[in-house]
């Protein structure tokens, strides 16, 4: 029997380091679309192809809520580090843990040699590795992504760090 299927694989070993990280905007209130339509575009302006991205691909989750996404392809840890302290992105992550604006944040990184992380801002519902996984607030170690994947000799200074966020010894 002859297949009519053109089945194709792809040759990962020029890229050693390679990174896959899947993010997601959430509508969580009606407010939420504004957020959305003005926010999101900003962070979706790194398929401008900043160094180390290799590919940018735009999902749409779900329509009822509105749940936009994106998910990339980076050669390594330290290039995404390095573009998300990068501007613009630095301006809207900032932004964005002051104040939701009606909206969450997710995304999950995925390391080719070993290692994943995942952080949830304002997502109302358990998804990904939060379905299945116990969760836990994301301060102290959990905080950046590099110390969540393993990997703290790729991080770098946080975006904004935990006292930009919290009273020190409060946790709010």
């Amino acid at each position: 029997m002859l297949s009519r299927v053109n089945r194709e694989t792809v040759d990962l070993s020029s890229y050693p380091d390679l990174v896959v990280v899947y993010l997601g905007m959430r509508v969580n209130r009606l407010y939420g679309l504004r957020t959305l339509l003005a926010r999101g575009p900003r962070i979706g302006r790194s398929d401008d192809k900043p160094e180390g991205l290799l590919a940018h691909e735009t999902l749409l989750w779900s329509l009822f809520p509105m749940h936009l996404g994106i998910r990339q392809y980076w050669r390594d840890l330290p290039a995404l580090l390095t573009w998300a302290r990068s501007e613009p992105h630095r301006v809207w992550w900032r932004d964005f843990l002051r104040d939701s604006g009606g909206t969450g944040f997710w995304h999950e990184t995925y390391l080719l040699r070993g290692g994943m992380e995942a952080v949830y801002d304002d997502i109302p519902q358990r998804r990904g590795f939060a379905s299945f996984a116990p969760v836990h607030p994301a301060r102290g170690a959990m905080f950046g992504t590099a110390a969540r994947v393993g990997r703290p000799e790729d991080d770098l200074p946080p975006v904004v760090t935990e006292d930009d966020l919290y009273t020190p010894g409060t946790g709010h």
